[in-house]
């Protein structure tokens, strides 16, 4: 295999320089090797976009705690009107438990999203899969949730337009060519005992 060429599935990307003197001992040299290991500004600027949908959700959940009655207080308040006492208190209650529950599960949620991203920084092409599955079903939901109608709140509806778009830019930067070469290159050095 010649410099211009690529490294194969577990070689480096296409264009990296072939590395100084022999491979280590019981290593096969690939023929290349990175001439920096920093992530190229597709990654960085994907990875940026991604941080930014997360705060924005953060915000969305934060704008939906503050604002639980406006959200679903006319409909709370219909079908408790068709209640009994005792039946409509318990109700109330579990409203008022409903929306810390649901508060705590979307926290929950973007902390999970928020390691993925962690590790996609890190180079790790399986967390760069899960964010585009996981982004790429919010960026659908989101554009569908819109396209009914949205909230009554237009500021939710303003906060999820813009996470929408903040996941499909960190979507579409993460899956050009300078992005998937990078990851690759981080395989490889993992899988060599670079990185």
């Amino acid at each position: 295999m010649t410099a211009g060429q690529g490294g194969g599935p577990y070689g480096p990307p296409q264009g990296w320089n072939a590395p100084p003197g022999p491979p280590p001992y019981g290593q096969q040299s690939p023929g290349y090797a990175p001439t920096s290991q920093e992530p190229p500004l597709t990654v960085r600027a994907g990875i940026g976009a991604f941080v930014a949908g997360i705060v924005m959700s953060l915000v969305i959940e934060v704008v939906r705690l503050l604002n639980w009655d406006t959200l679903f207080g006319p409909a709370l308040n219909d079908s408790l009107g068709q209640l009994s006492q005792e039946e409509a208190d318990l109700m109330a209650g579990l409203t008022d438990s409903l929306d810390v529950v649901t508060l705590v599960i979307g926290l929950v949620f973007t902390a999970v999203y928020a390691v993925f991203v962690w590790f996609a920084w890190r180079g790790h092409n399986w967390a760069r899969v899960v964010l585009w599955i996981l982004a790429g079903l919010g960026v659908a939901f989101s554009f569908l949730e819109l396209a009914s109608g949205g909230t009554p709140l237009p500021i939710i509806n303003a906060l999820t337009a813009f996470e929408m778009l903040f996941d499909a830019v960190g979507i579409t930067l993460l899956a050009l060519k300078p992005s998937s070469d990078w990851f690759r290159l981080r395989r490889w050095q993992r899988a060599t005992g670079q990185g």
